[in-house]
């Protein structure tokens, strides 16, 4: 059940990453625009504030996909020496660590978008961009992300106490450093 999970949670994300990845795609093709119209003495203005959203989207969004395909960065030094056991008492333990901390920036950037709500907030450049517009897409990434975490960190809590310790590297290790050291 747990891998069955975690493999339609790898498909979902993927959708989203090829969504994100079309809407770097697509700022990038305005800068570039916007560069090449500078040469010939006009502009789009703006390049730098739609540039700043996308990357703040791309990255609260994308940070699921990174999650899901191992792609998260883990020192390793202790796990990679362990037996099976140790190594998914450490992969648990850094999910529950990790999960903790992304709940907590998701709880935390509430208060940024009800500001911009409340307030009407716009940004203080010429686009004078509805603050809420950015925000509520990167609120609800942090929230994808936290709910991502929590659901694999359950997943391998439920190997874990299923005594199924080898099944838990398949989404939760970190194969990119035991590459290295062998």
């Amino acid at each position: 059940m747990e891998l069955k999970m975690i493999d339609g949670l790898r498909r979902i994300n993927r959708g989203v990453a090829l969504v994100v990845g079309l809407g770097l795609l697509l700022c990038a093709a305005f800068v570039l625009t916007d560069i090449i119209m500078r040469q010939i003495g006009t502009s789009l203005g703006g390049t730098e504030e739609i540039a700043g959203y996308a990357m703040a989207l791309a990255t609260s969004w994308g940070m699921s996909f990174t999650l899901l395909e191992l792609g998260h960065v883990r020192i390793d030094l202790l796990r990679s020496r362990a037996g099976s056991f140790v190594r998914a008492l450490f992969d648990v333990f850094s999910m529950v660590v990790m999960s903790g901390v992304i709940i907590t920036i998701a709880i935390k950037s509430w208060p940024v978008l009800e500001r911009s709500l409340v307030n009407g907030s716009r940004a203080n450049t010429p686009l004078e961009t509805p603050l809420a517009w950015v925000q509520a897409p990167w609120f609800a990434g942090w929230v994808w992300f936290a709910l991502m975490s929590t659901l694999v960190t359950f997943a391998a809590l439920s190997l874990l106490i299923k005594r199924r310790h080898e099944e838990t590297e398949a989404f939760v290790g970190a194969f990119a450093e035991q590459d290295s050291l062998q």
